[in-house]
């Protein structure tokens, strides 16, 4: 029984941060030594990110708050609040976005009416409250109070896989199933000053988005294309448990990102792969260029490079993820929904056309998934 990505549709908080700016801002806190310096210009500079996105207002050069707890313009410096601070923020902010990208997804996925809406999963691993997200966007969107509601929290990145699989699942289970799938990152919540490369790398590249997704196995209506979800997979790689993390702090959440991250990657890509596409025996068989488009999470410049040189892509493949860095950053579980956004708004040259994603998070896990884009028949 095929299920389809009937809608996909994002949404950013509206306070841009400027890569150039946020570099100097970074790189003249006190307390930075010299190396430290260094790295900060490093990381930001070669981020390939031009804005990202944040929920935290005052995190904007235009801001001037009475009582500043992330940034005070008056002294330039970055603050560091406590993480019940930063996780209250979390519960206004988030919410509006969860809410916000929800309703959008519902309204653009045509012959889906919000009294349709079967099952909520919500995913998120920058911030925690209850009654959660899933209860919110019900509460919300006016939706039936018996809606089935499901939260995946704190898994990390790849996290819109777990989601859209579960989500596929409930489809099949139930042929008049209609799952909406939302996630919400605030990344930039838990961004700090440190002399700590992995803290400065997080810094230099995480930004804040929500993307939604309505799932159905009812047959696709209207003139919009859709995504049709084939098969996913998970693989633990052998190594680098230690290398990607994320935990809790006193002042924020902290990540763990090891600059031997890509190259872990290019080493267990292709291993990755193989449990995926061996479902479909004629892709297998092909040069992974010869699929069509790659919905590549842009975790960071470095490991788009690993993977476009390891799988020998072209260039124009990897653009939709390379777009999705430069404009908006590494959104953790949103971003790899931002590329598949991308790819939609593309013209399709043929009536179905294959697309292999891949997201990579803590562990390392790294979760593949085959897709077709569905064009309307003309």
């Amino acid at each position: 029984m095929p299920v389809y990505m009937r809608s996909l549709e994002t949404a950013v908080p509206p306070t841009i941060l400027v890569q150039q700016q946020a570099r100097e801002v970074f790189a003249s806190q006190p307390g930075l030594t010299r190396l430290g310096t260094r790295l900060v210009t490093t990381c930001f500079d070669s981020a390939a990110i031009d804005t990202r996105f944040t929920a935290v207002e005052e995190l904007s050069l235009d801001a001037h708050p009475e009582n500043p707890k992330f940034f005070d313009p008056e002294t330039n410096m970055v603050l560091s609040p406590s993480t019940k601070v930063r996780n209250e923020i979390f519960a206004t902010e988030a919410t509006k976005l969860f809410v916000e990208a929800g309703k959008t997804a519902v309204a653009r996925a045509s012959g889906i009416d919000l009294d349709d809406i079967t099952h909520v999963i919500t995913v998120s691993c920058t911030g925690f409250f209850n009654p959660g997200p899933d209860y919110k966007v019900v509460r919300a969107l006016g939706l039936n109070p018996a809606v089935q509601r499901y939260h995946l929290g704190f898994m990390g990145c790849y996290a819109a896989f777990p989601a859209l699989k579960a989500a596929k699942q409930f489809c099949q289970a139930d042929p008049e199933a209609v799952v909406l799938v939302i996630c919400v990152e605030l990344c930039s919540l838990h961004v700090r000053t440190s002399n700590d490369p992995d803290t400065i790398m997080g810094s230099a590249i995480f930004g804040d988005g929500a993307a939604a997704a309505v799932v159905t196995a009812r047959e696709p209506e209207g003139p919009d294309p859709v995504i049709r979800l084939d098969h996913f997979e998970t693989v633990l790689t052998p190594v680098g448990e230690e290398a990607m993390a994320w935990n809790i702090g006193d002042e924020g959440f902290e990540m763990v990102l090891g600059s031997y991250v890509p190259h872990i990657i290019e080493e267990h890509i292709t291993g990755a792969l193989e449990p995926l596409l061996a479902k479909e025996p004629q892709l297998a068989a092909l040069p992974y260029k010869d699929i069509t488009h790659w919905a590549i999470h842009p975790g960071g410049r470095s490991i788009l490079d690993k993977v476009e040189s390891k799988l020998e892509l072209t260039q124009e493949q990897l653009v939709p993820a390379r777009e999705t860095l430069r404009e908006y950053g590494n959104m953790s579980s949103a971003t790899v929904l931002f590329v598949l956004k991308y790819m939609l708004g593309q013209t399709a040259g043929e009536r179905e056309e294959r697309i292999c994603s891949m997201a990579f998070g803590p562990g390392l896990t790294v979760e593949t998934g085959l897709f077709t884009l569905v064009s309307p028949a003309l």
